[in-house]
């Protein structure tokens, strides 16, 4: 799943924060990254709530009395806290909660993603069908919202 986690996460935040310092190629890439984990064999860390919450707490700490840096960095963990709830990770307690639910969670099964292979292409159809949607929205038919995106990861006209 890949458009579902893409467009949904971008939509997502930006329909709730509306934030022009957020950097939404940060919350695209970070609402990505926990897909990686089906290539080592299960959901690991980055399917976890501490994961995200460690993430957020490294960028306010590096960059602290830096607000505009940590507004747009904050757009990572954002990304990872979406990944969790758009693949439901939130439903798998031992997984979702580890370590306070225990050390031997992780890892050893499928990460949520695989599971639901029927219901996937319809997740996925979605996905494609909001990125139509997210692209008339932000206009990037037009080269210069477009490149905004692309170069500094800013929606412009997010009101409109």
């Amino acid at each position: 799943m890949f458009f579902w986690f893409l467009t949904l996460s971008i939509v997502g935040v930006a329909l709730v924060f509306d934030s022009p310092n957020l950097d939404y190629r940060l919350v695209a890439f970070g609402s990505l990254l926990p897909i990686i984990e089906i290539f080592f064999g299960g959901p690991w860390i980055g399917h976890t709530l501490i994961f995200p919450v460690a993430v957020m707490s490294f960028i306010m700490l590096v960059a602290r009395g830096k607000r505009l840096v940590q507004r747009r960095w904050l757009g990572l963990p954002i990304g990872l806290f979406t990944h969790l709830v758009l693949d439901a990770t939130w439903a798998r307690t031992k997984v979702f909660w580890w370590p306070f639910m225990g050390f031997d969670s992780l890892g050893g099964s499928r990460v949520p993603e695989t599971e639901w292979w029927p219901m996937n292409l319809v997740l996925e159809i979605i996905g494609v069908i909001v990125g139509c949607w997210l692209w008339k929205k932000f206009r990037f038919k037009d080269k210069t919202y477009r490149e905004a995106f692309i170069r500094e990861g800013k929606l412009i006209e997010l009101r409109k």
